[in-house]
């Protein structure tokens, strides 16, 4: 994605620089350097792809060849310590094409620049990086002098001002994203905090190779490092100014966050322990800072003044546009529209109709939820023709060229990219009216921000809004669940009936991934043969090409794609598909071409997909086809779609192979059959897209080097990042659970049942607490009544009853709430049972039957409601005596994070692997350290507990067999497969007392 970079240097004589060899460099070209009689040659440089100097009015046209302007500069500047110089480093948005982005950096020179009155020494670069990818940037060098017909005068010192630097930075992203918005380019740079004051925060390129090669040419300018810790340190002397930098950054991708969050953040953006304090304080002591409460982990999260005005702003226009009834369609245009649909073949499911009748009941707010694949656009189409007879204007906008394209091809409503449409709302253009109605697609992936700004435009206009989309489906890029927390609010229609699986128990299993039961989908794949280990991932990739090549050859008419997550996989996997192609002789001659990513050869045959609008050609980002013809310069494309494309290479070469793509690539996308390389990176969200594209199969394929097993895949695939709203924690509701339980998921009367279930053990808590009180009270001096008799024992116990009754109706409520109640009172109420039974231990008793009896019953509740609930704890306790103790007063945060890791810890051997590699390097750390500093009975004390870590593995096979190929991080230099345990040649290496867990140091 298009990121903001500008940076501004002065290059001079005090560093040590050359303006003679700074513009040969940055020109790739060789030039003489008078100053010191040497030739500054680097003409064998790559990546120039575009090289001008820019003289301003006035100013004579020999200082148009560079060799001679800078050699000018040279001998005008007599000071040992003089300043030659200024350059300005900005990057191109990789998303334009080589023309777009040498035109975008020349527009821009000539107009901050060049009609100021400086000369600019204009070099485009477009490097490839080490992942394939473009990394398109512009070196500007400038002169520093005023210029007329005679040569240079004198400097000009308001080129000096911190003020014209920040105009600089300012017009920058305010000049890309215009043009991006007019090349209909879904990408923008996030520049909004900069507009609050004055100036943003520069990004920091990594310290890597690249680095290396330049310092090793000697150029003044190549220590990477150093520019890594300037840029730092000035961000950090910004932020600590003004600390709403930070916070407006931070809360750009999310509505919330965490002291880790802004740690991180304070981290990249300081140089030094001193500075990363000082950022840490102006953030936490920011006036725009507001602290929101925990989380459902526990965690403290916070938010700024100017998101929750966002939210409110959202709202409110949600709220206007909900309360007015001014878009009515009437029935006969309705029924002509349903009738025109049957004769087309289309008969709408229950649910779509009734889809239909609430965005066409003249609401100004529609929200249509619906599963992937349950004909959302088919419901658009036949509700655009009833808007249309009753003589309103109908048009659609989605985040992404390719979502966009997909929602005018499924309804036939004219669509385009919401960035497009609000350049032109900038400019005055497409303005909408009363009579409009705008239908957004994939509402989901749209941030609050944005969200907003359509809503109050289309409030103020007086249109109709209907948003479309799945909140469980992938997540917006910016912040917010906007979609979500409207639809919490103002309601909907929701449409759940699968339309795109052919058999029931895919549907099935969409319905599933739909829900978060991504477990149960994997399951059902797998049982239908679906699912596909390999021990590597590479085998995997090598197995998914197997499987797609079969499937090509046997149904050569059928589509299908391959999905993954990162564009590094997409690259292998592309290559993979073409070697396969060629070996079967189905493409033509390659060509070699150089597209924007790079060289890459394409022959007749190839599958392609387009990757940046373009209205001139009729394609999107995301677009596939194949190639019919291919030259040098040229290329013909037959879409899917059926269109014929021709276009020169020089113009557009926003294009790569087609047969994989990321699964962001996908959403809104449908084929015969899809196959998922599963990664680590993937969540639920990602799942969700990738496994419910398909109509007829779908093939999942994964690496035990990635997931130890079907179950760690079904995890990892599960794990929920839904994206929040400050919003949420004001309302202390679960957002998640809130959505989950209104798509049917049975969790209320799970919960009721549960607490009914356990109502008589429930209503003895109750009585015991009761009658504590009530001997309290009396201990107290209060008026009581003879609080041990039975009459009054049976009138607490109704009491208690009518309590619990009402906890279980509560339940059904407010399920979530509940089950939380229900699982800490298991866990306290196992927690003082294991309490009481480890005290009678201490005092070396016997534990008594009522103890035996008391903890069994204890276990039996806390696995109703938490399966294996009560082993993890008691693994727990057993390594921390302190948290039963902490849990049976009701202190439950520290041991609910224990319980937490020692689930994971059970069900993930490799996770057990590893946190014992981890112990171990601690303590072998800390044994070291004590030793050192005199804490000798420290040092005994961590050599013990390596010791009996070293005597566990003896009656642990499956830690052994885990950790034999850890050696190395264990501290084991030596061979001891020679009938040596893996115990004992880890005690032997540390000089560690195997039998009795004691150091045979001091």
């Amino acid at each position: 994605m298009a990121i903001y970079h500008l940076h501004v240097k002065v290059i001079g004589r005090k560093a040590g620089s050359s303006a003679v060899a700074s513009a040969a460099y940055r020109s790739a070209s060789r030039l003489r350097d008078e100053r010191i009689d040497r030739v500054q040659d680097f003409s064998a440089k790559r990546g120039v792809v575009h090289s001008e100097v820019m003289l301003p009015e006035g100013a004579p046209e020999h200082l148009g060849d560079r060799e001679r302007l800078w050699n000018d500069v040279e001998a005008f500047e007599v000071r040992k310590d003089a300043q030659l110089a200024r350059e300005v480093e900005f990057a191109i948005p990789r998303e334009m094409t080589q023309a777009q982005g040498i035109e975008l950096a020349r527009d821009f020179a000539q107009v901050e620049f060049v009609d100021q009155g400086m000369i600019a020494d204009l070099n485009v670069h477009w490097d490839i990086g080490e992942d394939g990818m473009p990394k398109p940037h512009a070196h500007v060098m400038l002169t520093m002098r005023s210029v007329d017909e005679n040569g240079f005068g004198q400097k000009v010192r308001d080129w000096n001002r911190t003020e014209i630097v920040e105009r600089w930075r300012e017009r920058w992203a305010e000049h890309v994203n215009e043009r991006l918005a007019e090349l209909d380019i879904d990408a923008r740079i996030d520049h909004r905090s900069l507009e609050a004051q004055g100036i943003g925060l520069e990004p920091q390129s990594q310290i890597g190779a690249p680095a290396q090669r330049i310092e090793s040419e000697g150029i003044e300018a190549a220590d990477r490092a150093d520019m890594h810790r300037e840029i730092a340190r000035n961000n950090g002397a910004r932020i600590i100014a003004d600390p709403s930098v930070a916070l407006g950054a931070i809360t750009q991708q999310q509505s919330t966050f965490t002291r880790r969050d802004m740690a991180m953040f304070a981290h990249r953006h300081s140089d030094g322990i001193e500075q990363y304090n000082a950022v840490m304080g102006a953030m936490r002591n920011a006036p725009d800072l507001v602290e929101l409460g925990q989380d459902g982990r526990g965690e403290d999260r916070f938010t700024t003044r100017d998101m929750i005005e966002a939210e409110q702003r959202l709202h409110r226009a949600a709220e206007l546009m909900a309360e007015k009834e001014l878009h009515e369609v009437s029935n006969r245009d309705r029924e002509a529209a349903l009738a025109r649909a049957e004769q087309r073949g289309l008969v709408l499911s229950g649910e779509q109709a009734d889809a239909l009748a609430h965005v066409t009941d003249g609401r100004d707010l529609g929200i249509v939820v619906g599963y992937a694949g349950t004909g959302k656009s088919a419901m658009l189409g036949v509700a655009r023709e009833a808007w249309e007879a009753s003589g309103f204007e109908v048009r659609g906008v989605a985040l992404s060229g390719i979502a966009a394209e997909n929602l005018e091809s499924g309804s036939g409503i004219a669509s385009r990219t919401i960035a497009s449409l609000e350049h032109g709302w900038k400019n005055g253009r497409d303005m909408l009216t009363s009579r409009d109605v705008l239908v957004m697609d994939e509402a989901g992936m749209v941030g609050t921000r944005q969200l907003e700004r359509v809503l109050s435009h289309a409030a103020e206009a007086g249109a109709k809004v209907v948003l479309v989309g799945d909140p469980q489906q992938l997540q917006s890029i910016e912040a917010g669940a906007a979609f979500r927390s409207i639809h919490d609010r103002y309601g909907g229609v929701e449409i759940h009936e699968v339309r795109r699986q052919r058999e029931d128990w895919q549907r099935d299993a969409t319905r599933d991934l739909a829900t978060g039961r991504t477990g149960h989908a994997i399951h059902a794949y797998d049982a239908h043969d679906m699912v596909h280990e390999a021990q590597t991932r590479e085998q995997a990739r090598e197995d998914l090409i197997d499987r797609w090549d079969r499937d090509r050859q046997a149904s050569p008419d059928s589509s299908r794609i391959i999905l993954t997550h990162t564009n590094a996989e997409v690259r292998e996997l592309n290559e993979a598909a073409r070697d396969r192609m060629r070996e079967a002789g189905d493409l033509g001659e390659d060509v070699r071409v150089t597209v924007e990513r790079g060289a890459r050869n394409f022959a007749a045959g190839d599958r392609v997909m387009f990757l940046q609008n373009e209205r001139g050609l009729g394609v999107k980002n995301g677009t596939l086809g194949t190639i019919e013809q291919v030259s040098e310069h040229s290329m013909s494309v037959r879409t899917d779609d059926g269109r014929g494309i021709s276009f020169d290479l020089k113009d557009y070469d926003r294009i790569d192979h087609g047969y994989a793509a990321t699964i962001h690539k996908a959403q809104g996308m449908t084929v015969d059959r899809t196959h998922v390389l599963a990664t680590p990176g993937m969540d639920a969200h990602g799942s969700y897209v990738a496994l419910s594209r398909h109509r007829n199969g779908m093939d999942l394929h994964y690496g035990r080097d990635d997931f130890a097993s079907q179950d760690r895949l079904a995890r990892t695939l599960s794990r929920d990042r839904a994206k929040d709203m400050a919003t949420d924690y004001e309302q202390q509701i679960d957002p998640a659970q809130d959505y989950a339980e209104r798509r049917g998921i049975a969790f209320r009367a799970r919960v009721a049942q549960i607490m009914r279930r356990l109502m008589p053990e429930g209503v003895r808590d109750a009585v015991d607490r009761m009658l504590d009180r009530r001997l309290h009270q009396t201990d107290k001096g209060a008026p009581g009544r003879e609080v041990g008799t039975e009459p009054e024992r049976g009138r607490v116990r109704g009491e208690a009853q009518r309590q619990v009754a009402v906890g279980a109706e509560t339940a059904e409520l407010d399920p979530q709430a509940a089950m939380r109640r229900a699982r800490t009172q298991a866990l306290i109420r196992h927690a003082r049972a294991v309490d009481a039974f480890l005290e009678e231990k201490r005092q070396g008793l016997v534990p008594s039957d009522d103890h035996w009896r008391d903890l069994t019953a204890a276990r039996k509740a806390f696995n109703e409601l938490r399966p294996h609930g009560w082993q993890d704890a008691e693994t727990a306790y057993n390594k921390d005596n302190s948290l039963a103790r902490e849990a049976a007063s009701g202190r439950v945060v520290r041991t609910i994070h224990a319980l937490e890791l020692e689930t994971e810890i059970r069900t993930d051997p490799q996770h057990r692997a590893d946190r014992f590699v981890e112990r171990w390097q601690k303590l072998a750390r800390d044994s070291q350290h004590k030793y050192a500093v005199g804490d000798y009975s420290g040092h005994k004390a961590a050599r013990r507990e390596m010791g009996n870590m070293a005597m566990s593995l003896e009656r642990d096979a499956q830690m052994e067999s885990l950790l034999r190929g850890r050696k190395r991080e264990l501290g084991i230099d030596m061979d001891f497969d020679s009938g040596r345990s893996l115990g004992r040649a880890l005690a032997f290496s540390h000089g560690i007392d195997f039998g009795r867990g004691r150091g045979l140091g001091l």
